[in-house]
């Protein structure tokens, strides 16, 4: 009986753990346990009755003790059943449990499996779309690309036609500065002809004329300079005429003793003919000139004595002249003009100071290129008239001093422009931005009829302005431009020069 119940027992573990595999098998399993119970239990009751059966009336004693061990073991066989059907029942509520776990599981993968198939769905129409939408952009694509490249070409080409027409624009202009620079230089080498001739009128009437200090007035400019109006063999006609008119005709035919020419490039010389003129008749001076504004008087060399021009220059300068009446008491000339700006503090200086010969004066434009110009006639404390001009075009430039053409060059500062927006000073020379004066670079005199153009002045304007019938027109600063001044600087205004102070 006990290997019968170890049999049992060895089967009910071993398909114990085949229960578990599936929900459908739980119920089989409980019937199996529960028969298998039975058929344990009956043996040991049919084999208790039998025995009784078959035992004498008499000892019946034995008999109770075996039925009350019979029913221990039963009692005990209850408890280890009931024990083994709890444990049963336990097993059964976790794998109900898991069974609910697992169905809730599949219900999600279901779920997620169906919501993966909607986006593969939607994707793949995405795709779709997209293959779609780049088909359509290739195609535009490669009209875009088409039209590209005949833009391109059509660029290409007018980029060609373009360079070409600055070429040719380039070659013009420089055509025109080259004859521009050549008629700068023909006007003024006919006026510097035209002075000296004019110089020599008042030598040949010098018997007839009435002494006195008085200039013989030049005759009269023409209207407009041209190259055909500057021809000599003409010029001397129109002296020929004024002379009549003055007194005997004199032979201005003949050659003219130290005849300007025209420099080398980049040469810087005096006019060997003005010199002979300046020597012939006497100087020109402001005693026929009157109404030529206010004059400013620095009476001495102070750092105060300083006057700004305001507003300074509103524009850049590709050429410049600069004219003005000077008369000066000291051994050197000074400083005229001084123009600073934040990157130079000598963009424009018109100085001499007093370690320099006298008489000279260094013309500077942007720092450190200058001219060396001779103002020795100036020392001798009358009133002159002084002219610089500068034009960029080939850096040609002019120094007359009453009326006379003394010093020209060439290649002085070539194509540049003096920019705007700087600090424009007179009588002293700045080292910073309207600052850092020095009392040996001042000037000391007076300056009267000043005037400041952006452009070249001709020598026909030069020679209006010395002997006042006109002045230029385009004057961009002049004395009204004079926005402030030291203590000592005195402001007058005389009818005429040779009156002030």
């Amino acid at each position: 009986m006990r290997q019968m119940h170890g049999a049992t027992s060895t089967l009910s573990r071993g398909q114990e753990g085949d229960c578990w595999a599936s929900p459908s098998l739980r119920m089989g399993c409980l019937w199996r346990k529960t028969l298998s119970f039975c058929l344990v239990f009956v043996p040991i009751y049919l084999h208790g009755a039998s025995s009784q059966e078959a035992a004498p009336a008499g000892p019946r004693k034995p008999f109770f003790e075996r039925l009350r061990r019979l029913e221990e073991q039963f009692r005990r066989f209850q408890e280890v059943t009931l024990t083994h059907l709890q444990s049963v029942a336990s097993n059964y509520n976790v794998s109900y449990n898991v069974d609910l776990r697992f169905r809730s599981l599949a219900e999600e993968s279901q779920a997620v499996a169906q919501a993966v198939n909607r986006s593969q769905a939607e994707v793949q129409e995405e795709l779709a779309r997209l293959r779609a939408w780049v088909r359509k952009a290739w195609r535009r694509g490669r009209k875009v690309d088409t039209r590209l490249r005949a833009l391109d070409l059509t660029l290409g080409e007018r980029s060609q036609q373009q360079a070409r027409e600055r070429k040719e624009h380039k070659a013009q202009r420089d055509a025109l500065q080259d004859s521009l620079a050549r008629l700068e230089g023909l006007v003024h080498s006919q006026g510097a002809r035209l002075a000296a001739l004019e110089g020599r009128l008042p030598v040949a009437h010098r018997g007839t004329a009435t002494p006195g200090p008085a200039l013989v007035p030049a005759p009269t400019q023409p209207e407009q300079l041209g190259p055909s109006s500057l021809k000599l063999p003409r010029d001397r006609q129109e002296l020929r005429a004024a002379s009549e008119h003055r007194g005997p005709q004199q032979d201005s035919s003949a050659p003219l003793q130290g005849t300007w020419e025209p420099p080398a490039p980049g040469s810087r010389r005096a006019l060997s003919g003005a010199a002979t003129a300046l020597r012939g008749p006497p100087q020109q001076g402001p005693g026929d000139t009157c109404s030529v504004g206010p004059t400013l008087v620095f009476p001495n060399a102070s750092t105060e004595n300083v006057v700004f021009l305001r507003p300074s220059f509103s524009a850049a300068l590709r050429a410049l002249s600069f004219c003005s009446w000077v008369r000066t008491t000291s051994r050197h000339l000074g400083t005229l003009l001084s123009y600073a700006t934040e990157d130079n503090d000598n963009k424009l200086v018109l100085h001499g100071r007093d370690s320099m010969p006298p008489g000279s004066i260094h013309f500077v434009i942007g720092d450190p290129a200058f001219r060396e110009l001779p103002l020795q006639p100036l020392l001798d404390g009358q009133w002159h008239h002084v002219c610089v001009i500068w034009t960029s075009t080939q850096g040609r430039y002019w120094l007359h001093v009453d009326r006379r053409l003394v010093a020209t060059g060439s290649r002085f500062r070539q194509g540049y422009e003096i920019p705007p927006g700087g600090s424009l000073v007179l009588g002293q020379e700045q080292d910073s931005i309207a600052g850092g004066f020095d009392s040996s670079e001042g000037f000391v005199g007076s300056m009267a009829g000043l005037g400041i153009w952006d452009r070249a002045l001709v020598p026909g304007e030069v020679a209006n302005l010395a002997t006042g019938k006109e002045f230029p027109t385009g004057a961009i600063l002049t004395l009204a431009n004079a926005a402030s001044a030291g203590e000592l600087v005195q402001r007058t205004s005389c009818p005429c020069p040779e009156l002030c102070p």
